[in-house]
């Protein structure tokens, strides 16, 4: 049985300019232990379908219009308040995009840290200090017992991006979804925050969620990936077969725009158009006013996600006829 089965998950936001299909029929599973990989442009819906597994859509302007999400057993979409709350920030945990935003800048990192002990674990402040202190050690922060009483705005941006990796896992979570915990860092430390949550992520057994645009990260992540445009999943595979026999367009787009990839002092590769306007109708498949391969039939009929081979599923109209 799957730690996570997410089915037909569709999150809209409502606004004065139309209504948003953020997250528009989404399905997937997720297997203890295993690292699952969501790539795909700024608003292909990544972070947004996570937020809606986490409870963490504003409402409004943003509703959960039908879906369910089955974490051993129990639907974070439709559960009671007391029974997500005993999930949400205990058995999953999650690690923002933004640690300066994400953390709260009157407060100590101390009262920050140990906060999730104190509402899911009920242990005395005394013990959840200690082991807010043994967290900091695990992720790389020297000097531990001082610095735990610092403010964020006293931590570089690594520094903070490690503080939020041990507020995650001080609870020592099953799932743990990671919503591009490295854009704002630098090559280096980037490497660093990788390693460190592989190493967690091997200690503790836990399942891991990355959410990331890039594809170079990814590779040397995860053990399966899916690929997300306009709020859809148009390729799934495993890690292996999605770099070296991509089938969609947009990963093969994707992959191409990747700079190692481009021949030296040659112009990077860059995706023609932009993304369709999520407030309007869709008609056709999403992709198909940017796709080279796109024909008549692609600007008319919606593609389904269909299994190429085993473990290996795409949304392309003229792949699954054989065309191309």
């Amino acid at each position: 049985m799957s730690l996570l089965s997410v089915k037909d998950l569709r999150t809209y936001f409502h606004t004065r300019n139309g209504v948003y299909r953020a997250v528009d029929g989404v399905s997937f599973d997720l297997e203890r232990g295993e690292t699952l990989g969501i790539v795909g442009e700024s608003g292909s819906g990544k972070s947004v379908t996570c937020y809606s597994l986490m409870g963490l859509i504003p409402q409004p302007p943003g509703r959960i219009e039908s879906g369910s999400a089955m974490f051993d057993g129990v639907d974070l979409l439709n559960c009671s308040t007391k029974a997500s709350g005993g999930i949400r920030g205990k058995r999953i945990s999650m690690i923002f995009q933004d640690p300066m935003t994400s953390l709260n800048p009157y407060m100590r990192i101390s009262d920050q840290l140990i906060e999730p002990l104190l509402i899911h674990e009920k242990i005395s402040k005394a013990d959840a200090l200690k082991r807010g202190l043994e967290a900091l050690a695990a992720v790389g922060i020297n000097d531990a017992e001082k610095r735990i009483h610092y403010y964020p705005h006293e931590f570089s941006g690594g520094m903070r991006q490690r503080v939020m990796i041990a507020m995650a896992l001080i609870t020592k979570p099953e799932l743990l979804i990671a919503d591009e915990p490295t854009t704002a860092l630098d090559v280096t430390v980037q490497a660093q925050i990788l390693e460190l949550i592989k190493k967690m992520q091997k200690e503790l057994g836990m399942a891991v969620i990355f959410i990331t645009h890039d594809l170079g990260v990814v590779s040397g992540l995860c053990d399966r990936v899916q690929v997300m445009y306009a709020g859809r999943i148009v390729e799934t595979a495993d890690t292996r077969s999605l770099f070296y026999e991509p089938k969609h367009p947009y990963t093969r787009a994707l992959q191409r725009s990747i700079p190692s990839m481009q021949q030296k002092g040659a112009e990077l590769f860059t995706i023609p158009g932009m993304p369709p306007d999520l407030s309007k109708p869709k008609q056709g498949c999403s992709f198909a006013s940017r796709c080279e391969h796109a024909t008549e039939l692609c600007q008319t009929s919606d593609p389904e996600l269909a299994e190429c081979k085993a473990g290996h599923s795409q949304a392309c109209l003229r792949i699954q006829a054989g065309e191309i």
